[in-house]
C-alpha cells in the first residue's frame, strides 16, 4: 500500500482534513472484500453451479448459470441511482458502511442456499435473488470508495491515490480463486456437497474486519464542506442530467471496457475446461497469476496517468487487451503451461490493469463534488451491463464451441474500441484543482 511516510504533508494527514493513506487502505480493504464476495460467485458459476442449481439433463445449464453471474448487474444501475442519491446527500463514508453489510449477508446466504435436487426450480430463483444483492451493494462500492480516494488525494496524486479501490479487487479476486482452488480438487460428493458453500460462509470473517477498517475513516474535505456552505444537492439526479448527462454518457461507453475483467474472469476458466480440456485448477491459477501482476502494475499505471494524463493510459490498456486477449485464448488450447501464464498476465497485468487502474480517477474527475457518486454509480453501472452479460452472450454464440476463440476475441475488440473512441471526446483532467473538477453548477440550496 502507499508509504504513510510521503514527502508531501498533504499525502499524509496533511491539511484541510485529507487523510490520503488511509482513505487509500480503507477503499482497498472495502473493495477486496465486496470483490472477494463477487468474484467467488464467478468462479462457482463457471464450475459449480450448473451441477447444483439446474437439471443435470440439462445442456443449456452452463449458459443459465452464468447468465446467473450477470443478473447483478441488472440490480446495479437501479442500486447506482438509490446508493449514488444517497451518497450525495448524507455523505460518502456511511453508504459504504451499507454496501459493505449488504454484500457480506447476501454472500452468506448463497452458500445457505439449498439445490435444485432438494427445492427444484426454487433454487435458481433463490440463487438470483441474494445475487441481486450482491448487485445492489457492488453498485456503490467503488463509486463510493473511489469518491471518498479522489477527494482525500492531494490533486497532483488523484489517480495512483483512488487506483487502491480497483487494486483491492484484484485483491478481491486472488483471494477468491485461491480459496476456490482446493474446492475443486475435493472429491465431486464433496464438492458439490458441502465444499462449495465453505467460500461463501469465509466472507462473513473478512467483512467483520473490513467493518472495523472502514468505520474509523472520516468523511471526505470535499463534501464536509459543501454541507457547512449548503451546497449538498436536494436531488443529485436531476443536478447530474441537467448538468453532466454527457459525462454519464461518456462513463457508459467506457465502461464497456470492463466487459475484459468478465471475460478474462469468468468465460475464460469455462474455455479452458470445455475446449482446451485444462485441468479446473489450473485455470483458476491463471486467474491468480494475471491478479498478482495487477497488484504491482495497477499503482504503477496509476502514478503513470498523474504524469501524463488518464486517456492515454486508459487507451493503451483497452486496446492492449483486444490485442493480446486472441493470443490468451489459443494459449489454453494447447499444453504450453508456461505460455499460458506468461499470456495471462500480459493480456490482465501489462494491458487491462492500465484502463482498470486509471478509470476510478478518469470517470471521477469529470463530475462536481455535488454529484460526483451519483454520477459513477449511474454511468459505471449501466457500462457494467455489458460485463455482466458478457460471459452468457458470447457462450450463447458459440464461444464456447470449436475456435469460440473468434468470438471470444472480436466481442472483446468491440469494446475496446467503443471504450477507446469515448474515452478519446473526454476531457483531460489529471492538472485541474480536485475544487475546478467538473462543470459549475447552480448552488442548490
Amino acid at each position: 500500500m502507499p508509504s504513510p511516510h510521503n514527502s508531501d504533508a498533504s499525502a499524509g494527514t496533511g491539511s484541510a482534513g485529507r487523510t490520503p493513506v488511509k482513505a487509500a487502505v480503507a477503499s482497498f480493504m472495502g473493495s477486496a472484500v465486496e470483490y472477494y464476495d463477487f468474484f467467488i460467485f464467478g468462479s462457482a458459476a463457471a464450475l459449480i453451479f450448473p451441477h447444483i442449481f439446474f437439471p443435470d439433463t440439462d445442456t443449456n445449464a452452463a449458459v443459465m448459470s452464468l447468465a446467473t453471474f450477470g443478473f447483478a448487474y441488472v440490480a446495479r444501475p437501479v442500486g447506482a441511482i438509490f446508493v449514488g442519491h444517497f451518497g450525495d446527500r448524507i455523505g460518502r463514508q456511511k453508504v459504504l458502511m451499507f454496501t459493505l453489510i449488504l454484500m457480506g449477508a447476501s454472500t452468506f446466504l448463497i452458500g445457505c442456499l439449498p439445490t435444485f435436487e432438494q427445492v427444484g426450480w426454487l433454487a435458481p430463483i433463490l440463487l438470483v435473488l441474494a445475487r441481486l444483492c450482491q448487485g445492489l451493494s457492488a453498485a456503490g462500492e467503488q463509486a463510493g470508495a473511489s469518491s471518498m480516494s479522489l477527494e482525500h488525494a492531494p490533486d497532483h496524486r488523484r489517480s495512483f491515490f483512488t487506483s487502491w479501490t480497483l487494486t483491492g479487487t484484484q485483491g478481491g479476486q486472488i483471494l477468491a480463486a485461491m480459496i476456490f482452488i482446493p474446492v475443486v480438487a475435493l472429491p465431486d460428493e464433496i464438492k458439490f456437497g458441502i465444499g462449495w458453500r465453505i467460500p461463501f460462509w469465509l466472507s462473513a470473517v473478512v467483512v467483520v474486519v473490513t467493518f472495523f477498517i472502514r468505520r474509523s475513516l472520516h468523511e471526505t474535505p470535499e463534501f464536509e464542506e459543501a454541507k457547512k456552505n449548503n451546497e449538498i444537492a436536494k436531488l443529485p439526479l436531476a443536478v447530474l442530467l441537467r448538468f453532466h448527462w454527457k459525462d454519464v454518457l461518456r462513463v457508459v461507453l467506457c465502461a464497456f471496457i470492463a466487459a475484459v475483467s468478465t471475460v478474462y474472469g469468468t468465460l475464460a476458466i469455462s474455455y479452458g475446461k470445455v475446449i482446451g480440456n485444462m485441468d479446473e485448477s489450473i485455470t483458476l491459477w491463471l486467474v491468480v497469476a494475471g491478479n498478482i501482476g495487477a497488484l504491482i502494475s495497477q499503482p504503477l499505471f496509476g502514478m503513470l496517468a498523474d504524469k501524463i494524463g488518464r486517456k492515454p493510459v486508459f487507451i493503451y490498456g483497452a486496446l492492449g487487451s483486444a490485442a493480446i486477449m486472441p493470443f490468451y485464448l489459443r494459449s489454453m488450447e494447447s499444453s504450453n503451461a508456461l505460455l499460458q501464464f506468461t499470456l495471462s498476465v500480459l493480456v490482465f497485468s501489462c494491458a487491462y490493469a492500465a484502463a482498470n487502474a486509471v478509470w476510478p480517477s478518469f470517470y471521477a474527475e469529470m463530475f462536481s463534488s455535488q454529484v460526483r457518486f451519483s454520477g459513477l454509480a449511474i454511468g459505471t453501472q449501466l457500462g457494467f451491463l455489458m460485463a455482466g452479460f458478457a460471459p452468457s452472450i458470447v457462450a450463447a454464440l458459440g464461444g464456447l464451441e470449436a475456435n469460440g476463440w473468434v468470438q471470444i476475441s472480436l466481442f472483446t475488440a468491440v469494446i475496446a474500441v467503443i471504450a477507446s473512441l469515448s474515452a478519446l471526446t473526454a476531457r483531460e483532467t489529471y492538472r485541474v484543482p480536485t475544487k475546478q473538477l467538473g462543470h459549475a453548477v447552480e448552488k442548490v440550496s
